[in-house]
């Protein structure tokens, strides 16, 4: 008897997230998913940089430190704005991701 040519084990398939942006289906660290989360990552970072800074700025100017007031403040208004912003990055996230779970496969 010939033995049956051909017949490979089953393989697990690439999920949607594996092969976004990736047309060839490998996935690998320079994928689009790992380029999106390292920058998230960096504005992350950024934003929270941002916030330590007026902070210390804030303390600086309420210990009598050198600090121009008008400095502080703008600080405190791009560290607000920073994170408003990124805030409503994540809401919109979220708000994807809900509706990608209600669509019916």
């Amino acid at each position: 008897m010939n033995p049956i040519v051909g017949i490979h084990p089953p393989q697990r398939p690439a999920s949607p997230l594996e092969t976004f942006g990736n047309p060839s289906g490998r996935t690998g660290p320079t994928s689009e998913i790992d380029q999106f989360a390292k920058l998230l990552g960096q504005q992350v970072r950024e934003v929270n940089e941002m916030q330590t800074d007026a902070n210390d700025m804030v303390h600086s100017l309420l210990t009598g430190g050198n600090v121009n007031e008008a400095e502080v403040l703008t600080a405190v208004q791009k560290a607000d704005l920073a994170f408003r912003m990124l805030l409503q990055v994540r809401n919109k996230l979220i708000e994807a991701y809900r509706e990608i779970q209600q669509i019916q496969v």
